[in-house]
């Protein structure tokens, strides 16, 4: 059965939420099995400190390694913000409407950990949005070319920095030497 999206909530607030992997892609972020629609565009943004992407946690829905956001002097991360309705961040309010939380997509409190983060919109403008960290990095993992897809096409979907995009592609390659064609032709 196709889960619905429920328009209509019990508080109606909604959070603005980070992204800066695969949930970048809005097909992605609202598929049928994660926000059904729900999760409402803002804006591209980038990280107000200074962070870099590791590919250091391991998805078992993916099989592969999946996208962190790391410390580090000088890097920015780029990526997408939603808002979400309140309803659908945490288990025990989605559970109640039926739905899935994006604590439950995220694994939050097995690989990630849902924090605060300041990030800056084209415009300038600074917001402070939830976002998700891994809790327990592991180094030697390598992602998959249908997770990089997701990330690069959310990017560009949204209209982030071509040199950004860039980037990512070069971290990706790094991390996955044997599919670097392939990412190079996303």
């Amino acid at each position: 059965r196709k889960p619905r999206s429920m328009r209509i909530y019990p508080d109606s607030r909604s959070e603005p939420i980070f992204q800066y992997g695969s949930n970048c892609s809005e097909s992605e972020m609202n598929g049928t099995r994660r926000l059904c629609g729900d999760a409402k565009f803002v804006d591209i943004a980038e990280t107000v400190d200074e962070y870099e992407l590791a590919f250091d946690v391991f998805s078992k829905n993916r099989g592969c390694a999946a996208l962190n956001i790391v410390r580090s002097l000088g890097s920015k991360v780029w990526g997408v913000l939603y808002n979400v309705p309140d309803a659908l961040i945490e288990r025990s309010t989605a559970k109640t409407l039926g739905r899935t939380s994006l604590d439950a997509i995220e694994g939050e409190g097995t690989n990630y950990s849902r924090s605060l983060i300041d990030v800056r919109r084209p415009n300038g403008n600074i917001e402070t949005a939830f976002t998700y960290q891994v809790i327990h990095p592991r180094s030697g993992l390598t992602t998959n070319l249908s997770y990089v897809r997701h990330i690069i096409g959310g990017l560009r979907e949204h209209g982030a920095p071509s040199g950004y995009i860039a980037k990512v592609k070069a971290i990706a390659t790094g991390n996955s030497p044997a599919i670097a064609k392939e990412i190079e032709s996303l």
